[in-house]
């Protein structure tokens, strides 16, 4: 069995509101270098145990990666962001 470094959930937010996520068997590290190729793709395919599941990239509006990919950096690259939700909204710590 693989160790839970050498995977990496990445979770696709489509236009039509769904979302979605996968482990996928890739280190991060691995998983940033292909990223870009991977989005200029017009369709990804993901072969799960029990099916294949296709993505059209076209109706993807975004991607989250976890763990963070911390090497993507320059400019549009905003380090040390966080999330405001209800209930954070508003509060400085």
């Amino acid at each position: 069995m693989q160790s839970e470094e050498s995977f990496t959930e990445v979770r696709f937010h489509y236009v039509s509101g769904e979302s979605e996520s996968f482990d996928i068997p890739v280190t991060p590290e691995a998983f940033q270098e292909q990223l870009q190729g991977l989005l200029s793709q017009p369709w990804l395919t993901l072969h799960l145990f029990d099916r294949t599941v296709l993505i059209c990239t076209a109706q993807v509006m975004k991607v989250e990666v976890k763990p963070p990919i911390l090497e993507i950096q320059g400019q549009g690259v905003f380090p040390d962001a966080q999330r405001v939700t209800a209930l954070t909204h508003g509060v400085k710590s």
